[in-house]
């Protein structure tokens, strides 16, 4: 499955995140330790980032190439340097095109997303019935074929009835099992408006991939999530199966557990 990672805090260069430490995104690429599919993130990758002096949408930057055979990614991550990112590396599911198309992050206006995680047999089970229910626009936003884009959709689709990303968030999950109960549906996800990251650890009939999320670290000054931890320090925390967690404009870090989102596994 695919490695995430995400920060909000006081800018900081690219590389720190994603070249530099001992467990970069980079490293985990090709040396993932908490994989629970897959061996490899070698089917590309994609970086999203705001700079709100400019615009409130996000930059992005993707590629179909192994993220360690990109040329421009050291000259990347020393020029760019935001105070909100999200990142991913990408296991393909089989059967799903590596192309741009299908590349996270995701973006939609202001909004943008990277997810880890898979609905099982996604075109069998949830294509036709989850996109029937989507609105023009959200069914003609999505570009590429993958589960995630698809997922990421679904959000839209309950942002715009709750209004708070959080709550769409748990929302679109349990009505997901409301669609296709039998159906094992695996749902981290990373969400930021530029200004808050909202992030989930959900499951439905097997276990939730690897999340974490390290604060008040000294070279750190904001939050940091990671699908796993890109350095030895006892500050790391492990987000529970069931939660989701908010960081605030302020930096701060609140977790709950919907209850609406603890739906019994199959």
């Amino acid at each position: 499955m695919c490695r995430l990672v995400a920060y909000l805090g006081k800018p900081l260069p690219l590389k720190r995140f994603i070249l530099e430490p001992p467990h970069s995104l980079l490293v985990q690429s090709y040396a993932p330790q908490e994989m629970t599919a897959g061996l490899l993130n070698g089917d590309g990758f994609g970086l999203g980032w705001y700079d709100r002096r400019l615009r409130p949408q996000p930059f992005t930057y993707k590629n179909i190439l192994p993220i360690w055979n990109d040329p421009n990614l050291a000259g990347l991550c020393e020029y760019v340097t935001p105070s909100c990112l999200l990142g991913y590396v990408r296991s393909a599911t089989p059967g799903l095109a590596v192309d741009y198309s299908n590349c996270q992050p995701f973006v939609q206006h202001s909004l943008s997303a990277v997810h880890n995680g898979r609905v099982e047999n996604f075109r069998s089970t949830l294509y036709r019935p989850l996109r029937q229910q989507l609105t023009d626009e959200d069914y003609l936003n999505i570009q590429g074929l993958t589960d995630s884009e698809h997922l990421f959709a679904w959000i839209l689709h309950h942002y715009k009835l709750t209004g708070d990303l959080a709550q769409a968030l748990s929302k679109s999950f349990v009505s997901l099992l409301d669609l296709v109960p039998a159906v094992e549906v695996t749902f981290n996800f990373i969400l930021s408006d530029g200004q808050r990251l909202i992030a989930s650890r959900l499951a439905h009939g097997g276990a939730a991939p690897s999340l974490y999320y390290l604060s008040d670290h000294p070279d750190y000054p904001g939050v940091v999530i990671a699908s796993e931890p890109l350095f030895k320090d006892e500050r790391w925390v492990s987000c529970p199966p069931g939660a989701i967690l908010v960081v605030t404009e302020e930096f701060q870090v609140q977790r709950w557990h919907p209850p609406e989102a603890r739906a019994p596994t199959v």
